[in-house]
């Protein structure tokens, strides 16, 4: 009985390591040919409104592997990420307000910020939004500029064809 213990032991040992061994080839082959096909340029424009600093961090990372996918697979990204709403006030340098827990998500979110400028993403923030919650326009992060009314502008890049992805 004991010898059948180890043998299944062992045998579930070797299926671990061998499912364990497949998953990275599996990750691997994964991509978008199908919806790709016949695309030379992907263009996004991303709607934030998110108000949390680790979900917005979640997000542009996100936004960020969409870039890297898509360079890896042969299309030039056009991306645009347009910031209204509560995600105004996370794109502020003012952080008078924002409690010294959540430093820094913010910091997080200003690298990702400069990471995909650098990326060539555009990235706009809304002057309305802005208006509207009290955020001094002059504290934007610099890489980002400041539009009139996202509504305008979001409206402008679905009628040059671009893709609307809400992230809210």
């Amino acid at each position: 009985m004991a010898r059948l213990m180890n043998m299944s032991r062992y045998y579930a040992v070797v299926l671990a390591m061998l499912a364990i061994a497949v998953i990275p080839v599996t990750a691997a082959a994964v991509d978008d040919a199908d919806a790709l096909k016949d695309v030379t340029a992907g263009k996004a424009v991303f709607d934030v409104t998110i108000g949390d600093a680790g979900k917005l961090a979640l997000y542009l990372s996100i936004i960020e592997e969409t870039h890297e996918g898509l360079v890896r697979q042969g299309v030039k990204p056009d991306l645009v990420v347009a910031f209204r709403g509560p995600a105004i006030i996370l794109v502020s340098k003012n952080r008078e307000k924002v409690p010294g827990r959540q430093q820094a998500k913010y910091d997080e979110v200003a690298l990702l910020i400069k990471d995909l400028k650098d990326l060539g993403v555009k990235l706009e923030a809304c002057s309305v939004a802005a208006r509207m919650k009290k955020v001094d326009t002059a504290t934007i992060y610099p890489e980002i500029k400041v539009v009139g009314n996202t509504f305008i502008s979001l409206t402008g890049y679905q009628g040059k064809g671009y893709a609307y992805i809400p992230i809210f």
